[in-house]
């Protein structure tokens, strides 16, 4: 079985979030399990020396985006095992970051388009052509439309994840033809709402549309974490699955990270958790004191739940934890933590950024991981969290939900409270503080969550089998 990923990001060449961390592990642990998973994604300007001067050239053709040709150039890279194809377009991809850009529709319309066009170019016939988020969603719709009718094409089958539908490549409907090249006869399949929507042609055309944990595919057929797309995705019900996401185990190693201040496994953990901890308590200029460190690494907006947050902050710290935050995100949470911070000398440390390196220091270092979210498709990081013995307190949401599992009938993995509310999650704080005070319970607890197996090996073979169920269709 083939299958080409087709993804607008992919670590470690290009990443903002979850699906680069997706699209950069999950194609090796399919190829592992013995089908074959190329990837294809933009060459961005901003890639890293180190892997652009590793691409060979291939060719270039052009690609139509509305009434006009495009130039795009094919170059490939083998990275552990997987064949990556980059296409090259400086007008579109040549630029500082990945996204927000105003002509974003257009810059992914002709990148999923060209991924169809490449097929001409390369010694490689999918069986299966896997879009992943808003930026490719045209090319299921693309290939229903105007390809079908070659014979290369008439076989191949596709699918769609949703890895947060609250991004949905929404823009006004005069761009259908002059840009995204689809005809009036055609505008019913994107049209959604009185705006064209590419998420939604997507869900239209795939054979099979797949989300990122069983819940969270529950979850979006009510209007609460739809964003609107939930009457729709009730008609394509029966073409509807969750699959949990997994972590890079081999990246996300405490045994052999190199960021950390002590390395330690979860045979012997202690010494190191404790090396880890005091060197994060000096990062972030916190009292050298025997109490729980919650840590959050996450981007600074609403729907990560941080208005809980704020509503109970300065009784996280009266209750005897020490909180640190690192991440950036929109003013009101920036100044937020910032001014908590400022009034809690020792107890709080806020540092506004992405360091990635300092990220891994937080998941090895602190005692206590908090995820309040609102809404969390999947969530990686309380994955990685008990991956470095750090143990989960998370809202009953989506993936969230799949992975976290309450500690009270003493076999689950952290700390866990259902409804949206300030003072649920403080109790939930409460809790896992008590069982950090007892120190021999909270090391089985610890052993427990860092033998957890969340790689991509059980996820891998799910995909498999929904590939096998989609190839069988007509």
């Amino acid at each position: 079985m083939k299958i080409l990923f087709c993804a607008s990001e992919a670590a470690p060449f290009a990443a903002s979030g979850g699906l680069g961390d997706v699209a950069g592990s999950l194609p090796r642990a399919i190829n592992d399990s013995g089908a074959e998973c190329r990837v294809i994604l933009p060459l961005y300007g901003d890639m890293k020396p180190e892997w652009r001067d590793k691409l060979t050239y291939v060719t270039n053709y052009n690609v139509p985006v509305g009434w006009r040709n495009q130039y795009c150039g094919l170059f490939t890279l083998e990275h552990e095992g997987v064949t990556y194809y980059f296409l090259d377009n400086e007008y579109y991809f040549k630029r500082s970051g990945l996204y927000g850009f105003y002509d974003d529709g257009e810059r992914y319309a002709f990148f999923s388009r060209a991924v169809l066009e490449t097929l001409f170019h390369v010694d490689f016939h999918p069986d299966i052509l896997h879009a992943n988020d808003w930026q490719t969603a045209l090319v299921p719709v693309y290939l229903n439309l105007y390809y079908r009718h070659i014979e290369d094409f008439r076989s191949i089958k596709t699918v769609f994840t949703i890895h947060n539908i609250q991004y949905q490549g929404k823009y006004g409907l005069d761009i259908l033809e002059d840009t995204v090249g689809i005809g009036r006869a055609d505008t019913h399949i994107l049209e959604y709402d009185g705006c064209c929507n590419f998420m939604k042609g997507a869900i239209e055309c795939s054979d099979k549309v797949t989300t990122v944990s069983p819940s969270y595919a529950g979850e979006i057929l009510d209007p609460w974490y739809s964003h609107g797309l939930d009457d729709l995705l009730r008609q394509k019900q029966y073409k509807l699955c969750g699959i949990l996401n997994g972590i890079d185990v081999k990246s996300y190693d405490p045994a052999t990270d190199k960021n950390l201040a002590a390395n330690y496994s979860a045979k012997n953990f202690q010494k190191g958790k404790l090396a880890c901890k005091k060197e994060l308590q000096a990062e972030f200029g916190l009292h050298d004191w025997p109490v729980p460190v919650v840590a959050m690494v996450t981007r600074l907006v609403g729907h990560k739940g941080l208005d809980l947050v704020r509503h109970v902050g300065q009784e996280i710290v009266n209750n005897g934890m020490q909180l640190v935050v690192l991440g950036t995100g929109e003013a009101e949470y920036e100044s937020y933590f910032c001014d908590l911070a400022a009034r809690n000398p020792g107890s709080v440390g806020v540092k506004i950024a992405f360091i990635p390196s300092l990220a891994r220091k937080i998941y090895a270092g602190a005692d206590i991981f908090l995820m309040p979210s609102k809404s969390e498709p999947c969530g990686l990081s309380q994955m990685v969290a008990l991956r470095y013995g750090t143990i989960p307190v998370v809202r009953e949401t989506g993936g969230l939900r799949d992975s976290i599992h309450d500690s009270g009938d003493g076999q689950g993995n952290g700390f866990t409270f259902g409804s949206y509310n300030a003072h649920d999650m403080l109790g939930a704080l409460l809790r896992a503080k008590e069982g950090f005070e007892q120190q021999d319970g909270w090391h089985i607890l610890v052993k427990r969550a860092m033998e957890c197996d969340f790689s991509w090996k059980a996820s891998a073979k799910q995909y498999i089998d929904m590939y096998s169920e989609v190839c069988s269709l007509w």
